[in-house]
């Protein structure tokens, strides 16, 4: 196959389906009013009054038995009705990651600015205590929490116990699901928009780039991805961007690492460090907060590299000169449309499994803020393309949005 600039068409063997999200249809405001820039600013420690547990330092999954309430309540008189209390429990990777935990709390603090809502922010690194976390704040009754929403796939295991043990709690998980009338569960197409930034890459690797110092060897034609943990999640993200590369250009090499974790730098900068070492000049991460390590490598390597979850040549513009775009999930927008529900008493509309993707305008891959404009116009050509293809069932995306 040759390099792709176009059409979908030289695809035509592969078949298959799309993802459809089952339940609520995206409301229009939530397509105009949340800002994924405005997340760059949300690292400070929400409150509560009691019960909550809250490991404040982001650590490794084996850590984090120290833990403390902290914070300040956020709230807003946009209801007429009583106030709405929301919990929300980070992932291991924890919040200030300017991506996934943030993207989350962001939704929120925006439902927030609109209808009576507090919001409790619950920092939890350690996955061994999501099952406590968890039944603490469906016991608390002060405040009594309408809705406790769960940032990634970590704390499934958890509720799979809670959601049955606390049938009048409401929960919405991130990134997973549990057939349990209590649960909202919301997943990204973390493979579509994976595919894309294969995409990205792909078109890139055999063409030359020059920007701030930082270049693309054109003969070279290597990629890299830098994952977090090695299990069903992650390596969605790795396949689907090993087939986005190959959709555009199946002769162009892919190396792979894994951190363990999502909170390691120092690991994601050593094995970004090593692909760059090896030829690759664009590597995607899909490393939570350890990402930011891939970017550092990036710089030292004078290469580029591709973001996840936020525009993170945005959230973290000290390395905009290497972030060539971002593989962006709107998450803000899902747990916004989960508090207004709760808020309006319309839990129907979001309860069971959401499986949100292109068609759905939920994610896409973004060009960077500053080298975005250095890019050729074939890049969005070949996005467009793939997308339209994904859609129409032209393509078929390895594994599902929630994993492999």
């Amino acid at each position: 196959m040759t390099t792709r600039d176009t059409g979908a068409g030289d695809s035509a063997d592969e078949t298959g389906t799309r993802e459809t999200r089952r339940g609520v249809e995206r409301r229009d405001v939530l397509k105009s009013g949340i800002s994924l820039a405005a997340i760059a600013g949300v690292a400070g420690c929400l409150s509560g009054d009691d019960s909550e547990e809250t490991t404040t330092a982001a650590a490794d999954d084996g850590g984090g038995d120290d833990s403390e309430t902290s914070g300040e309540t956020t709230e807003s008189g946009g209801s007429d009705g009583e106030t709405t209390n929301v919990a929300i429990v980070s992932s291991p990777a924890g919040f200030g990651d300017q991506a996934f935990n943030d993207l989350a709390l962001q939704g929120l603090q925006t439902a927030a600015e609109e209808y009576d809502i507090e919001i409790q922010q619950v920092e939890e690194t350690n996955q061994s205590n999501y099952q406590t976390v968890q039944s603490r704040l469906a016991e608390s009754t002060n405040p009594d929490y309408d809705l406790v929403v769960l940032v990634s796939y970590n704390h499934t295991q958890a509720l799979q116990t809670n959601a049955e043990a606390y049938p009048d709690q409401n929960w919405m998980l991130i990134n997973d699901s549990i057939d349990q009338p209590n649960v909202a569960g919301y997943t990204w197409a973390n493979h579509q928009m994976s595919f894309q930034a294969g995409v990205l890459a792909g078109t890139m690797t055999t063409r030359e780039l020059s920007y701030e110092g930082n270049s693309l060897d054109p003969e070279t034609s290597t990629v890299g991805f830098v994952g977090g943990v090695d299990g069903s999640l992650i390596n969605a993200f790795e396949r689907s961007y090993r087939a986005g590369v190959e959709w555009v250009d199946e002769n162009v090499d892919v190396t792979v690492g894994y951190i363990g974790n999502y909170t390691d730098t120092q690991t994601a900068n050593n094995i970004a460090t090593s692909q760059y070492d090896a030829g690759a000049d664009i590597v995607y991460h899909a490393a939570a907060a350890a990402g930011q390590g891939v970017f550092q490598a990036a710089q030292d390597a004078n290469r580029f590299a591709i973001g996840v979850d936020a525009d993170q040549s945005v959230t973290l513009p000290e390395y905009e000169d290497v972030i060539m775009g971002s593989a962006v999930k709107y998450i803000n927008e899902g747990t916004y449309e989960v508090a207004e529900a709760t808020v309006q008493d319309n839990w129907s509309a979001v309860q069971g499994a959401n499986i949100l993707g292109l068609e759905e305008e939920a994610v896409r891959v973004v060009l960077g803020q500053a080298v975005g404009g250095e890019l050729p116009d074939v890049v969005t050509e070949n996005l467009e393309a793939a997308r339209e293809a994904i859609i129409n069932g032209d393509v078929t995306v390895p594994c599902s949005a929630s994993g492999c």
